[in-house]
């Protein structure tokens, strides 16, 4: 599929060639939620550890007989109803419920994102930027002409270089590099702005099924 491809500068459009396996495919939003969930999943630091009843240091011995006290049945100490024991269904750590999932899965979840915000006409293509900008004014007004905000956008290395400075201080605005492009930040940006080179570098790892 022929795509219309932006230029900072404004000067005439040309096209990219963008596969439809990539930007043409049927949502699965279940899948979506899935992968963003996994995401999230990961970014939540998991450091609070308390000791489980097998984790308790002390002897195992049987504490009061089991019959013809009176009271109630007691094998150890380390039961989470006595002080210093083992406390029951309290956090486990940095291991504890890490969800795990399988690369095809993120692979097809990224297509799938990218084909939504093509059919809700919020993706955008980018000539890659081979001059540097240095002023906030020159992207913002790229940004204005278009009439883009709210906007995540994928680069590749040269181009990141070249629009950071320009692009690094207007609000809602977020740059990441093609090899770290992912659901979660393209669902939570409005629209999305992808170079052509990494446009190119996302459809090689994406459909490469050896990647």
């Amino acid at each position: 599929m022929n795509l219309k491809l932006l230029n900072i500068d404004g000067s005439k459009s040309e096209t990219i060639k963008v596969s439809d396996k990539l930007i043409n495919l049927k949502v699965n939003h279940k899948l979506i939620k899935y992968v963003i969930d996994w995401q999230l999943n990961h970014l939540k630091p998991r450091t609070a550890k308390t000791k489980q009843r097998n984790e308790i240091r002390g002897s195992t011995k049987k504490i009061i007989a089991q019959k013809g006290t009176g009271g109630a049945r007691h094998a150890s100490k380390k039961a989470p109803l006595f002080v210093g024991g083992g406390v029951a269904h309290g956090p486990k750590g940095d291991s504890y419920k890490v969800k795990k999932i399988n690369k095809k899965v993120r692979k097809l979840a990224l297509a799938q994102t990218l084909s939504k915000k093509y059919i809700d006409k919020n993706l955008f293509f980018l000539a890659d930027v081979k001059k540097e900008l240095k002023k906030t004014k020159e992207f913002n007004t790229f940004l204005i002409k278009n009439e883009i905000s709210n906007a995540l956008i994928i680069s590749d290395k040269i181009s990141h270089k070249n629009i950071n400075k320009s692009a690094r201080n207007i609000k809602n605005i977020k740059i990441i590099s093609d090899e770290g492009a992912n659901v979660y930040d393209m669902v939570k940006y409005k629209n999305v702005i992808i170079t052509s080179s990494s446009i190119k570098n996302i459809e090689s790892k994406v459909l490469n099924e050896k990647n």
